[in-house]
């Protein structure tokens, strides 16, 4: 399969194409919604859940066939414990205060949903933040629990498909679980 026409200008018209019907389908599962955002982490409501462990099984699939056909090439990034904590931990936070992540803060924008403006608000201003501290940050939060550029299959001893095969069974076990206790909650 040739697919010269993703580099250049091609590329970044694809790339437009790609975010408008990821935020399509974000909108079309729900997930722009602040209410259903909300009911997860009350645990009454699991379409995020379903939404993003089938995006992160998919993609996950996706992208080691395309590099098992020399269609994509891996960017690891390094394994900084601390750092990959803390930002989850903001993450986190941020999340549950505004009621979106960023992805689904933009698609809910999109919509015509305001109060996802504060939440654009708290990107800019994090990331000139993130940007005017990164010389501290590198020199005393990247260094702590860094294990360098390292996946899970070597970290395992495994191979490649094992891992994505634990993947793709993880993410059946989460449904049957979400399924249950979806039942359970109608019962």
């Amino acid at each position: 399969m040739h697919l010269a026409f993703l580099t250049g200008t091609g590329l970044l018209w694809s790339a437009i194409g790609f975010g408008l019907i990821f935020g399509f389908l974000l909108h079309r599962g729900g997930v722009t919604d602040f209410n259903v955002i909300v009911r997860l982490f009350q645990f009454r409501d699991f379409t995020v859940l379903k939404v993003m462990m089938t995006a992160i099984t998919v993609g996950g699939v996706g992208v080691a066939l395309l590099h098992g056909q020399d269609l994509a090439q891996y960017h690891i990034k390094p394994a900084n414990l601390l750092a990959v904590g803390l930002g989850a931990a903001i993450f986190g936070v941020g999340m549950v205060l505004l009621g979106y992540c960023p992805g689904t803060g933009l698609a809910a924008m999109a919509t015509g949903r305001l109060d996802a403006l504060a939440g654009l608000a708290g990107m800019i201003v994090g990331g000139i933040a993130y940007a005017l501290t990164f010389d501290w940050v590198a020199a005393n939060i990247l260094p702590v629990g860094a294990y360098g550029k390292l996946r899970l299959p070597e970290l395992l001893g495994l191979p490649e498909w094992v891992c994505y095969a634990g993947l793709v069974v993880m993410t059946i076990g989460v449904f049957a679980l979400v399924r249950k206790a979806e039942a359970k909650k109608k019962a």
